[in-house]
């Protein structure tokens, strides 16, 4: 006949019991929240471009302009924003919803470029930043490139940007009265000479 051994268990006080369930709930709540963290990205890269910026649009600090334009102030910026008119100083990095970059520049070597002559909705963003500013921006595909492809740039995708305003300034513009009356032969005029003093 074999012996066995009890080991005498102490009982488990109400106080105890609670923190045990209350130790359990937190994994549970954690593990929730995690799952949630790891499938949420994933989950709005299958969205399609109207669903993305809807959820995007409900993120803390990200605005919406009447156009359909997404932006977030990372960095504010101070004094006036420029215009289709003006030519800006900018770094930026675009890449597409998936985190894969599509185009950038130097970091340190901002580039310059007519506003009016980007695509409608990187324009818009620059001329919502003053000097200094820096911007996240969504780009819907009606204020991007739209049904085509661009290059690395699948038809139908949301741009994503992070832009610096490094410098603004109008771009001057050709005067008439310093041009000369055509030609007789129709041909246009030559501007006239400018004085050297």
């Amino acid at each position: 006949m074999s012996e066995v051994t009890a080991v005498p268990l102490r009982p488990v006080n109400k106080a105890g019991l609670a923190a045990l369930f209350t130790s359990i709930g937190v994994l549970i709540v954690v593990g929730i929240g995690s799952a949630y963290a790891t499938t949420k990205a994933p989950v709005m890269l299958a969205m399609p471009p109207a669903e993305f910026l809807a959820a995007n649009a409900k993120r803390s600090g990200v605005k919406t302009t009447a156009s359909g334009l997404e932006y977030q102030v990372l960095t504010a910026g101070d004094g006036p924003t420029p215009t289709l008119a003006d030519a800006a100083l900018v770094e930026y990095k675009g890449s597409l919803t998936s985190g894969q970059v599509f185009d950038a520049s130097k970091p340190g070597q901002p580039v310059p470029m007519q506003i009016g002559q980007v695509v409608p909705g990187f324009a818009e963003a620059l001329t919502l930043m003053p000097k200094g500013a820096k911007y996240r921006v969504w780009i819907p595909p009606q204020l991007g490139y739209g049904e085509r492809e661009a290059g690395p740039i699948p038809a139908n995708s949301v741009l994503v940007f992070d832009i610096t305003m490094h410098e603004f300034a109008a771009v001057p513009q050709p005067n008439a009265e310093m041009m000369s009356a055509p030609h007789a032969d129709g041909t246009p005029g030559t501007p006239p000479p400018t004085t050297i003093q």
